[in-house]
């Protein structure tokens, strides 16, 4: 009987081990603390990410664009993350499992995720497609752009109808698997980040059928002009984790205008000191203010103590201003500035 209880509470430590760390609040220093002062009133809208601060399975969270006034959106006993504001600001897209822990590394796995909706005011909370990752809005805000694997396809979110618009596996190489898939504003290309039989970052010309690669590293995605995109690199400072950077690329008609043989000159984002693991980069649909976080020691996205940040497009690195506190994990922001 002994053995049996000793067996049943492994398992159960093994299990809460294989989630987030809760965490606690950390202490920012005088001049991360001066710089958010500095920020409070100064932009307008809101910002959401997923965090583990209170449920080790991650729910979504909502602050106001300067840090302020930071409250949980959504609640539930399942794993809540890659959220998305609708164009107009007024509701939340997000990726949810189906049942309980599942770590992000399983976003291949289409059949254990589901895509929800939820209010910017926390209302009006329902699923939207079933056995889907990676959502994102269209420009209009009436149809949305997902993964399945190695496809991807467009929902129209008042029919439910959908289409497909790339198979990774018949295009590019049999298991391909496609993460977070992107259409350009314009909706001539498409961005992803390919892993599974293929390890790489490109657009996909939707008329000519013809993928353009942009290089390595991952999370690639639109500026909205269309003629421009912005990815993580495996370069850069990394501080006391590995490098990574963020690179912006012109592009000509979808394709890269000229291949990076000078980091230097593509580098958009790379913090210095040891908090400079840099992941998740996004900007608000103008193109002018960024979200990222940023780690000092590890790599899984949904474990580590990754940090929120924001910083405005065209000022100095340095101006970047640290929004989240907390040893908990943070990742995969999005912002909405109100204009």
């Amino acid at each position: 009987m002994k053995k049996a209880l000793m067996t049943i509470l492994g398992c159960i430590v093994l299990l809460s081990a294989q989630e987030a760390p809760i965490g606690s609040p950390a202490k920012m220093s005088r001049k991360e603390a001066k710089a958010l002062e500095a920020l409070k009133g100064t932009i307008k809208g809101k910002i959401v990410w997923s965090t583990s601060r209170v449920n080790s399975r991650h729910d979504i969270w909502i602050m106001n664009a300067d840090g302020t006034d930071k409250k949980a959106l959504t609640k539930s006993d399942n794993v809540d993350w890659f959220p998305r504001i609708s164009p107009d600001g007024k509701r939340v897209l997000f990726s949810r499992s189906k049942s309980g822990w599942v770590p992000e590394t399983d976003a291949k796995f289409y059949d254990k995720w589901d895509l929800w909706i939820i209010g910017i005011d926390g209302e009006d909370e329902k699923k939207v497609v079933e056995n889907a990752c990676w959502g994102t809005w269209r420009p209009d805000g009436k149809s949305i752009v997902f993964a399945r694997g190695g496809k991807v396809f467009l929902h129209n979110m008042e029919s439910g109808e959908e289409t497909l618009l790339f198979d990774g596996e018949t295009s590019i190489k049999e298991g391909t698997i496609v993460q977070q898939p992107g259409l350009s504003p314009d909706g001539k290309y498409l961005a992803a980040t390919l892993r599974g039989s293929s390890r790489e970052t490109g657009i996909w010309h939707l008329e000519k059928k013809e993928w353009y690669k942009t290089g390595g590293g991952c999370q690639i995605d639109w500026f909205p002009t269309s003629d421009e995109i912005y990815r993580m690199n495996p370069t850069g400072n990394g501080g006391t984790a590995a490098p990574s950077e963020v690179l912006a690329q012109k592009l000509n008609d979808g394709r890269p205008v000229e291949k990076i043989t000078r980091i230097k000159n593509f580098r958009l984002m790379d913090l210095p000191g040891r908090r400079s693991h840099e992941y998740f980069p996004r900007f608000d649909k103008n193109g002018e203010w960024m979200v990222w976080c940023a780690t000092d020691k590890g790599h899984d996205h949904d474990i580590y103590d990754y940090e929120v940040y924001i910083w405005k497009r065209g000022t100095k690195v340095k101006e970047a201003v640290r929004l989240t506190f907390h040893t908990a994990n943070d990742r995969w922001p999005d912002i909405y500035i109100e204009k």
